[in-house]
């Protein structure tokens, strides 16, 4: 049997272990730990995770996780799985290829020894999240890096960087939207980001006069900005509108997501809902190009919550275009981005 020689390591945020409440506190307490998703001191934000937010919050999600949960199991843990499976097929036997979660299972460590022990020369880490942020990428990377602090010999390594704007990308996401706008006929596409906080976005503004110090500071990707979570999520509506045929006259940009009384990059999607209505939007449909998979945001958040909200206010329909989970385009993309 031929042993292959580069191993592919996908990685996506993660998932708990299973809807119950024990197992999403356990998840929540890992996931909130870490320093680059809530970046105060280590004793404070221990306390809080462990002292507030995880035992007040863990039943609330554990309730959501239910509304979404599946006989397989994790939505997005099956979808990191089949990737895999249907990428590695692409690449060939050369190829060895792995899904793992940055938090909950199957975990980064547990994967990449699953690599090493297959004998690969060459480790190809890719985060799946298309636009770069310190809380997604950047902690996955880091992730990994610890565990091959430990190995005597390493393999070489490759990261695979954010894609936001990737003609593939654009396209693969693209092309499931026409198939599900098709028949729709909609109003108006909100495209809803995971938000993440301002001071986030400040802190890796290296020059400290840009961000958010004007309106349209995210509307064109600079050197200044490059690594903006916020400008690229704009780069990346802006070319799924021209591959749509969409202008901001019939679409616009949202984020979702938000936690605590921090001030959370806007505008946010839960607000944008009403202020569509009164514009006259009846029909809605809404894409996530945040996620590669559909997970707890877009299942619950967006397709449950976000869509009763919708008719409480009066709108007439709404969608969830899905995620690219393991669509044949988009498993074909990862593989030609992997080599």
């Amino acid at each position: 049997m031929k042993i292959a020689k580069t191993g592919v390591l996908l990685i996506n945020l993660g998932s708990p272990d299973g809807p119950d409440t024990a197992s999403v506190r356990r998840y929540l307490r890992e996931f909130l730990c870490d320093a680059r998703v809530i970046d105060i001191a280590p004793v404070p934000r221990y306390l809080l995770v462990y002292g507030i937010i995880s035992i007040f919050r863990s039943p609330k999600s554990a309730a959501a996780y239910q509304k979404i949960w599946t006989a397989k199991g994790s939505p997005l843990v099956q979808a990191g799985y089949d990737l895999a499976r249907r990428v590695g097929e692409i690449l060939g036997p050369d190829y060895h290829v792995r899904s793992a979660m940055r938090y909950g299972k199957p975990a980064i460590e547990t994967e990449i020894k699953a690599l090493l022990d297959s004998g690969v020369e060459k480790i190809h880490a890719f985060p799946l999240y298309p636009q770069y942020a310190g809380a997604s990428t950047a902690s996955s990377v880091e992730e990994v890096m610890r565990v091959l602090a430990k190995e005597v010999v390493w393999p070489e390594v490759k990261i695979l960087g954010d894609f936001y704007d990737h003609p593939g990308f654009i396209e693969s996401f693209a092309t499931v939207a026409k198939r599900h706008l098709k028949e729709f006929n909609a109003d108006h596409v909100l495209f809803s980001y995971h938000g993440l906080p301002e001071h986030q976005m400040q802190s890796a503004d290296r020059s400290g006069k840009h961000c958010l110090r004007n309106p349209d500071c995210c509307f064109t990707i600079t050197a200044t900005n490059r690594l903006c979570y916020r400008a690229q999520c704009f780069a990346t509506t802006y070319g799924l509108q021209k591959a749509l045929g969409r202008t901001m006259e019939d679409s616009s940009l949202s984020f979702q997501s938000r936690l605590g009384r921090a001030t959370w990059i806007q505008p946010y999607t839960d607000q944008e809902l009403p202020i569509l209505i009164k514009r006259g939007v009846k029909r809605l449909a809404v894409m996530c190009p945040a996620f590669v998979a559909d997970c707890l945001e877009t299942l619950e958040e967006i397709q449950i919550r976000a869509a009763e909200d919708w008719k409480a206010l009066g709108g007439e329909a709404f969608i969830l275009v899905p995620s690219l989970n393991s669509e044949e385009i988009w498993c074909q993309t990862v593989a030609d981005m992997v080599k």
